[in-house]
This record gives structure tokens, C-alpha cells and sequence, in this order.
């Protein structure tokens, strides 16, 4: 079966820190760009970072940037978003997806092969 899986939430108070997994089973991360989701209670899904096939390249949005930081270990087959200094509005549902490209495009368009079934994080004190 072919499936991404993502684990490491929970609840953190603000400034706190949480590392989520996304792990890959029925097939390789290699040649896909991979990327983490989100989507609050009434809101829209957003795209949060995203790490090129390679893992040379990265892209955050703007409400991320400096402190959450996407990496990938092909070797595991899994890829870790860390994240620091966490706010009550980074709360939501993470998904994890992979693109069968080499560079972050469809992947941040939406347009990818496989989804997570998504991580609660809730920041609050």
C-alpha cells in the first residue's frame, strides 16, 4: 500500500517547539518533491514548506519563515518539518504530500500524487 504517514503532534504552548515525521511506505521519496500542508478550523489549505527532490532547495511561507525548517533523510524515507517558536496561529491540521517532480511547482499548486492523512498541532497555553 502506498501511503504517507505523519506523526510528532500534539499540543504545545506558545514559544514551544514540535518535529513532525511524514514517512513514505510502498515506495521511495527520492524523486519526489515533498511539502507540508496545513488547514485551521474555517479556513483555507495552505502550503507551508516545501523541499526539492534533491534536498537543496526549500521554500517557506512568509508566516513560517526563520522559524519552521523542512529536511528530508531519503535514507528513512521520511521527511521532518521542525518546528520553533510556535504561535497559537499555527495551529491546524498538518498534511504531508509528495509531487513526483524535482522542484517545488505543482506541489505548491496542490497538484500531487499522495497525501497524509494530516497531525493535529495546537498551540496554546
Amino acid at each position: 500500500q502506498l501511503q504517507l504517514e505523519e506523526s510528532g503532534g500534539g499540543l504545545v504552548q506558545p514559544g514551544g517547539s514540535l518535529r513532525l515525521s511524514c514517512a513514505a511506505s510502498g515506495f521511495t521519496l527520492d524523486y519526489y518533491a515533498i511539502g507540508w500542508f496545513r488547514q485551521a478550523p474555517g479556513k483555507e489549505r495552505e502550503g507551508v514548506s516545501c523541499v526539492d527532490s534533491s534536498g537543496g532547495s526549500f521554500n517557506y511561507a512568509d508566516s513560517v519563515k526563520h522559524r519552521f525548517t523542512i529536511s528530508r533523510d531519503n535514507a528513512k524515507n521520511t521527511v521532518y518539518l521542525q518546528m520553533n517558536n510556535l504561535k497559537p496561529e499555527d495551529t491546524a491540521v498538518y498534511f504531508c504530500a509528495a509531487a513526483a517532480e524535482s522542484g517545488c511547482r505543482l506541489l505548491w499548486r496542490g497538484e500531487v500524487n499522495y497525501w497524509g492523512q494530516g497531525t493535529q498541532v495546537t498551540v496554546s497555553s
